[in-house]
């Protein structure tokens, strides 16, 4: 067995160079990375090519890493709660790729399981076919996407052990597993970290193969993205 564990967060990402792509899980503020964007924050790594389905918000996520000007491309489904973001793309500061976000995570899992390109119909007719190969099968219009693949992928999971096998618990499902398949280096920051053997083996989300780097993070704040309230 080989024991993946790093010390922190600083040493799990020591290597990540400027004008690397990265691929950082997540579902709105579910599921991020924390302690590994802190870290990227502290290094002050730059150039990035960030692969998240969202930007974060202004003070929080990848939101802190377009404050301190570290992304230079954001390749992203839904961005509406970041006020800086916005204000980079209107600038020119900022390159965008915004997908549709089930073609999102379709390239993201091609790219994990070796799938160069596929065709889905979401996006025929409008601004996204532009420059992409249209085919026709059965009397419908489909686009052909190509996959999706990182340098490194930045994970966060609700359990995992010294092997890398990983647990998610809820929306943090929907793209940290598949963004764990599709990195060159997958760094895995869990809540809590266990010995091999003590997660139950038909509960494991992502198989350790797929994990290089682990370590337990700390401090998280799980913070509500849009907290709605009813008045009675």
């Amino acid at each position: 067995m080989i024991n993946k564990e790093v010390k922190n967060a600083d040493e799990a990402i020591f290597d990540i160079p400027d004008n690397a792509t990265l691929m950082l899980g997540g579902f709105g503020l579910c599921g991020i990375p924390e302690n590994a964007i802190s870290a990227l924050i502290k290094k002050g790594v730059k150039g990035l090519t960030c692969i998240s389905n969202n930007a974060g918000v202004d003070d929080f996520g990848i939101g802190l890493m377009l404050q301190t000007r570290q992304v230079k491309k954001m390749i992203s489904s839904y961005v509406g709660e970041n006020a800086e973001f916005e204000r980079q793309l209107l600038s020119g500061e900022l390159e965008v790729d915004l997908i549709p976000q089930g073609t999102l995570a379709e390239r993201i899992r091609a790219g994990g399981a070796g799938i160069p390109a596929f065709f889905t119909p979401a996006g025929y007719g409008t601004e996204v076919a532009e420059g992409k190969e249209v085919r026709e099968f059965h009397g419908k219009h489909y686009l052909m996407e190509e996959w999706l693949k990182a340098d490194f992928s930045l994970v966060k999971a609700w359990k995992g052990d010294k092997a890398g096998n990983l647990v998610f618990k809820g929306t943090a499902r929907n793209f940290n597993p598949m963004m764990a398949m599709a990195g060159k280096v997958t760094i895995a920051e869990v809540e809590e970290l266990v010995e091999v053997g003590e997660l139950d083996p038909n509960q494991i989300h992502t198989p350790g193969i797929y994990v290089q780097r682990i370590f337990q993070g700390n401090n998280y704040e799980k913070r509500i993205e849009q907290r709605t309230t009813k008045i009675k």
